[in-house]
């Protein structure tokens, strides 16, 4: 039996994206549901992975130890909430680098596949850019979008120029966990 998976984008998806990058645990902000959210998730039987680009590190804004901070401050906001993270995959490299890990390359979404031991398609990738769904496409996972972060003027039920045509968006973290649970059609999903 194949265990029941999601996969998350950090900022924009979780907590506030910022433009200056999220460099403190001060700076992380929850999503307002988000962490409530992932609970329900939790609690329906999922586990929950973050897959994301912390090329804050690769640029020398911050170091290990504040990014371990920000995601201590993750966790435990969540645990107040109910909920976790099972695992945490970040790609620690500047744009420029080339590396594979770096959304939109799949190469984090291969890694959680390597540790799961599962195969990705159609498991759940909620994001809030291009380069998120891209890489879920690429990886054979179900693309969705919320609209929290990089989209903030994209209507529910508009799917963006280039995004992956299969692509469900969703108004944030709590209505995508609505149509998922629910099994009913959202009113927010594009076919």
């Amino acid at each position: 039996m194949q265990i029941k998976l999601v996969i998350l984008d950090r900022d924009g998806t979780i907590n506030r994206a910022s433009d200056e990058f999220v460099k403190s645990p001060e700076e992380w902000q929850p999503l307002p549901g988000a962490l409530e959210a992932i609970s329900r998730l939790n609690h329906a039987g999922f586990h929950v992975v973050l897959a994301t680009n912390q090329s804050g590190l690769g640029r020398g804004l911050f170091d290990m130890a504040a990014l371990n901070a920000v995601h201590a401050r993750m966790v435990k906001s969540l645990a107040a909430a109910g909920g976790r993270i099972d695992a945490i995959f970040y790609c620690p490299h500047a744009p420029d680098e080339g590396c594979d890990c770096r959304k939109p390359a799949p190469g984090l979404l291969r890694q959680i596949q390597e540790r799961y031991g599962i195969e990705l398609k159609g498991v759940p990738f909620v994001g809030d850019s291009l380069r998120d769904l891209q890489a879920a496409e690429s990886a054979g996972c179900a693309p969705h979008l919320v609209l929290t972060g990089r989209h903030p003027g994209v209507s529910a039920g508009e799917l963006p120029v280039g995004f992956p045509a299969h692509t469900r968006v969703h108004a944030d973290l709590a209505h995508f966990v609505d149509q998922l649970l629910g099994g009913a059609p959202s009113t927010d999903t594009l076919a």
